[in-house]
């Protein structure tokens, strides 16, 4: 079972091992330094703070243990995108799911969204998997400029039932 909290300073180090290895694959390809992981964590602290707040992110927390983090953002009054990342080592226990799970919630009642989208790296399946559990449907792709060029990422989304 995991449990999600907002991020603090202490967190950087621990953000650098989830942002690190088989993890970032997908994404940048680049592990975290120290200071990118502290100047992550300012940047969330900071939108935090934001009046309207258009940005929410958490730590996934196994055991009190940080292995991965968890975002919801704004995109218009009533759309939002969530992403997600986990250290390599906790893959393949529904940690992400549980964690998606939660983040679906609160959209869908505390920030008061009614329609939430995300996308995963078509090289990452476990991604649309954890997506699919947590209700989201297959919609399509949408294009992404990445450092190996345009990459046609899988494009999903969930809609709020009144």
């Amino acid at each position: 079972m995991v449990t999600l909290r907002a991020l603090v300073l202490d967190d950087a180090a621990a953000l650098t091992c989830v942002y690190s290895g088989a993890s970032i694959r997908h994404t940048t390809g680049k592990p975290l330094t120290l200071d990118q992981a502290r100047e992550k964590v300012r940047t969330a602290l900071a939108r935090a703070a934001a009046n309207p707040r258009l940005q929410w992110s958490w730590g996934i927390l196994n055991e009190e243990e940080l292995i991965g983090l968890i975002a919801l953002r704004r995109r218009s009054p009533s759309m939002g995108t969530i992403s997600y990342i986990l250290r390599e080592d906790t893959w393949g226990n529904g940690y992400a799911t549980q964690a998606a799970e939660y983040v679906v919630q609160f959209a869908f009642t505390t920030a008061g969204l009614d329609r939430l989208q995300a996308m995963h790296h078509p090289g990452n399946p476990a991604s649309g998997r954890v997506l699919l559990k947590t209700g989201f449907t297959r919609v399509g792709t949408a294009d992404r400029d990445t450092d190996d060029g345009t990459v046609p990422y899988e494009l999903y989304a969930l809609d709020h039932l009144n």
